[in-house]
Formats: structure tokens, C-alpha cells, sequence
């Protein structure tokens, strides 16, 4: 099958998208700049956070192929760029990826191709930063190729919502453009939303973000102000939620992870675009908003280690020389992946304090804290009854938290999946 689109950046957005355009029928190419992770998708290995491999390998066998080499990028219709953007250590996005897919791009782009970004970005990014990257070999954006923006919104271990049926917001930066990304999209999505432009769309990634963060970090403060003061916020929020209009149930937990991070405001450049450069400067308005739910959610984990040590305490036993089990350490229920995961911060806090530390996930063989293995325990019923303290960091649907309630010394849930009375509860 003749190759009509290029996913630049094969992860937990490219490989997806990918995914869904290969089963429409779009001859799908994959470019990854890393030829050894080029050629383990190609043999069927699946990057973790991705897709199932199963699901791999009937891409591979209706077409699709990832490919190293970046002259099959002018052989294209249309190039979506999913590179990643990672936090940097100063909480601002890195765009290291984008700009290096950019690059590679604009050395092979063609008059009339559709370029869309859809990695995470700031208002301002794909006209102001990414658009003088392109236009740097003479082809115009508007006019001799179409740009847009369009926020990826993949729930990974989502079963109701996939990329078919999830909304999907396009901006462009002329109204062609817009029409151009969105002709693409409707090819195997049931529903486009045109945005004003790419900074509307960029805008729209800002916010349904922070608003998660913004709304677990409320929960998170109840649970520990409920905590202090008696009351049982799992029956507080379940009651909370009958209400049928003005409210949605966010639930508190350990922390939050995942590779939707809160942006800091006071990291946010806005990239205005100058043709044919762009200039940057910084926001002068802080989501305060953002900045307080970053600071509390950044506080769970020690919360979740107090809260361990209180309960030991209650029970006559100390933090240091217990022995501690740990369950679930990935960051989202029934997924192998870590990123962002609180588990490795309240692993950290516990060996420090001088807890025993072991572990069971049922998607993670192997775990490492303060660069040092963990212990994984082979059988979960024995190793909760030897522990002095279970602590549930992820509810898989594999665990039997009735049944583990039972067998376990002591047990802190920090998700509110156990019955009511059988364990601790955050």
C-alpha cells in the first residue's frame, strides 16, 4: 500500500493515530529518527505505553511500516507530527523532538501537503515556533502547504472513548488549513470541531489538562481536610455525585501521573509569530489556579507515607525495620506504563525512612527505586499476609481487594476501591 500519510514520533500518540488511520485504509508510514526503534516496531516489539501487540502487528500486516529515513516524508499527503513533549526540569515543555521532526520535514516538504502538530504544546507554538521551522526552504504556510493544530485526546485504556469516536478539535492558520486537516481526520473520526485557529486548539489542550489537575488537586485537599476531620469522603463524594447537574466526581489518590502534566504558568512562553521568524516571551498572567493544584498534588506522596506511618504507629508497629507491600505502581489502572507515577516517589520516602519495600504489578516485572531493585512478590496472597503494611497505589481490575482486605496485616487504599470498613481508606 502507497504510503499517504507520515506519523513523525512513534509513542502513545503517533503509534495510535497510526493505528486508526492504517485500519481506515490510509497507507501509513511511521518515522522515527531512532533506527533500532524503527526496526523493534517493525519486528512487532511494541513501544511500552502503546498499543497492544496485537494490535501492531495487524498494522504490519495490512501495510504499515516505521522507517528511519526521512525522504519517505516528501512522499506524502499529509504529515502529522506526534513527537514527544517532555517536562524539562523547569516544568516547561521540551521541544527538543518537535523541532528535530520539524527539521526533518522541511528538508522534504511538497507545495500542497497537510502538516498537522498534535504533540503538546503552548498557544502560539505551531504559527510562532514550529511554522518558521517549516517555511525555512521557501514553501509558505497558507500557501503552499497547510498547517494546523489539533490536541491529541487518547485516554490510553479508555474502552468507551477511542480516537474514532472522541471529538476531534482542529485549528488551522487560514481557514483552508482548518478545512484541509480536518478532510484527513474525518477519514476515520465521527466528529470535527474547527477551533478559530492553532492557538484556540493549542488553548484547548491547555485546558482540559489543567483542568484534571486543577480538579484532582480539590479532591486531594478534601481527602486530607475529611481525614482530619473524621468524615468518610468516599461516602461523601458518592453522594456528592447523584447530584445530576453542576458537578463532576474527581476522586483523590497518591499523587498524579501520566504524560498529561499540569504546565506551569510561569514556564508558558507564547511564541508570537513574525514571518518569517518567531520570537518568544513569557507569559505575564500565572494561572495561579494551576500553580496551587501543582502544589498540592506534588504533596500526596508524602501525605500517602504519613498517613502509612500513622497507621502502623495506631497499630503498635514503627515505620522503620516494616515490612511494606506495595500494589500497583504504574500510573493508571490496567496499563504497564510509569510515567509520572507516584509510586516511585513514595517508594523513595519509605526505603529512606527504613521500610522493607516490596511490590506486586501484574504489568511490571521489574521495579527499581533510588536505582536499586525491589523485591517482587511471586505470590500476592502470601506476601500481604507477611507484610506489617499493604499499600494500594493502583486498583488493577485483577486484584481482589475483598479477598486481600481479609488476608493483609494492615491495608491502606489510597483509591477508595475497597468496601467500606474493610481497609483504610486516603
Amino acid at each position: 500500500m502507497p504510503a499517504d500519510l507520515a506519523v513523525l514520533g512513534l509513542g502513545r500518540t503517533g503509534l495510535p493515530l497510526a493505528q486508526a488511520a492504517t485500519a481506515a485504509g490510509i497507507g501509513v508510514i511511521g518515522y522515527e529518527p531512532d533506527p533500532a526503534a524503527a526496526a523493534d516496531i517493525n519486528a512487532g516489539r511494541v513501544p511500552p505505553g502503546t498499543l497492544a501487540a496485537a494490535d501492531l502487528r495487524r498494522m504490519l500486516a495490512l501495510g504499515f511500516r516505521a522507517t528511519a529515513d526521512p525522504a519517505v516524508l516528501g512522499r506524502v499527503r499529509t504529515a502529522v507530527i506526534c513527537a514527544p513533549t517532555p517536562l524539562g526540569e523547569d516544568r516547561a515543555l521540551d521541544l527538543t523532538a518537535v523541532t528535530a521532526a520539524a527539521r526533518a520535514l522541511a528538508a522534504h516538504l511538497r507545495p500542497h501537503t497537510t502538516v498537522v502538530l498534535e504533540s503538546a504544546a503552548y498557544p502560539g507554538t505551531t504559527e510562532g515556533y514550529l511554522r518558521p521551522l517549516l517555511e525555512a526552504d521557501g514553501l509558505r504556510a497558507g500557501r503552499d502547504f497547510h498547517l494546523a493544530y489539533s490536541p491529541s485526546r487518547l485516554d490510553p485504556g479508555n474502552r468507551d472513548f477511542q480516537l474514532a469516536n472522541t471529538p476531534k478539535v482542529i485549528g488551522g492558520c487560514t481557514p483552508a488549513c482548518t478545512e484541509a486537516a480536518a478532510a484527513f481526520y474525518g477519514r476515520f473520526t465521527e466528529r470535527i470541531v474547527r477551533a478559530r485557529g492553532p492557538r484556540e486548539a493549542e488553548a484547548v489542550n491547555l485546558l482540559e489538562t489543567n483542568y484534571r489537575h486543577v480538579n484532582i488537586a480539590f479532591a486531594n485537599e478534601m481527602a486530607v481536610f475529611c481525614h482530619d476531620l473524621g468524615v468518610d469522603l468516599w461516602d461523601v463524594i458518592r453522594c456528592a455525585e447523584t447530584k445530576p447537574f453542576g458537578f463532576q466526581a474527581f476522586r483523590p489518590g497518591p499523587g498524579v501521573g501520566g504524560p498529561a502534566a499540569a504546565l506551569d504558568p510561569n514556564a508558558v512562553p507564547l511564541f508570537t509569530a513574525v514571518p518569517p521568524h518567531g520570537r518568544a516571551r513569557m507569559l505575564g498572567h500565572p494561572l495561579r489556579m494551576v500553580e496551587l493544584a501543582q502544589e498540592v498534588n506534588s504533596r500526596m506522596p508524602r501525605y500517602v507515607v504519613q498517613r502509612a506511618a500513622a497507621l502502623l504507629n495506631e497499630h503498635g508497629k514503627s515505620l522503620r525495620g516494616a515490612r511494606v507491600l506495595l500494589l500497583g505502581v504504574t500510573y493508571k489502572a490496567d496499563l504497564g506504563s510509569q510515567e509520572g507515577s507516584p509510586a516511585g516517589e513514595i517508594g523513595t520516602r519509605l526505603i529512606e525512612l527504613g521500610a522493607q519495600l516490596c511490590y506486586h504489578d501484574p504489568y511490571v516485572p521489574q521495579w527499581r527505586v533510588l536505582d536499586r531493585p525491589v523485591p517482587r512478590a511471586d505470590s500476592l496472597w502470601e506476601a500481604a499476609a507477611e507484610a506489617d503494611l499493604t499499600l494500594l497505589l493502583q486498583h488493577h481490575r485483577t486484584y481482589d481487594l475483598q479477598g486481600l482486605a481479609v488476608k493483609a496485616q494492615l491495608l491502606l487504599d489510597t483509591r477508595g476501591a475497597t468496601p467500606a470498613g474493610a481497609a483504610a481508606r486516603l
